[in-house]
């Protein structure tokens, strides 16, 4: 069976939803408006796949779902969206002194 080179492999649809509903769930945990929504997802994205990337090259395979390097993807993930948080949230401190 050939496969058609426009799909998106099941590895990476796993990867975009996981990291998806990592930023939701971050949101939903620290709030914001739609911006920061927006800013948390992309976040997560940009962290899983730098996450992912990182525990193919550094050879980590703790628990992997198929080609997805998982824990390395959460990770990253995680940081990122840490990183996204707090310097977000010293902007958000900045306008309001302004005030």
């Amino acid at each position: 069976m050939e496969r058609d080179s426009s799909v998106p492999s099941p590895a990476f649809t796993f990867g975009f939803i996981l990291a998806t509903l990592l930023g939701a769930v971050f949101h939903l945990i620290f709030g914001g408006d739609i911006r920061r929504l927006a800013l948390y997802l992309i976040s997560a994205w940009v962290g899983f796949a730098l996450g992912h990337f990182a525990g193919v090259a550094f050879g980590i395979n703790s628990f992997n779902v198929g080609t997805l390097r998982a824990v390395p993807a959460f990770t990253g993930a995680l940081v990122a969206l840490v990183v996204a948080y707090s310097l977000s949230a010293s902007g958000r401190r900045k306008r309001t002194q302004r005030r």
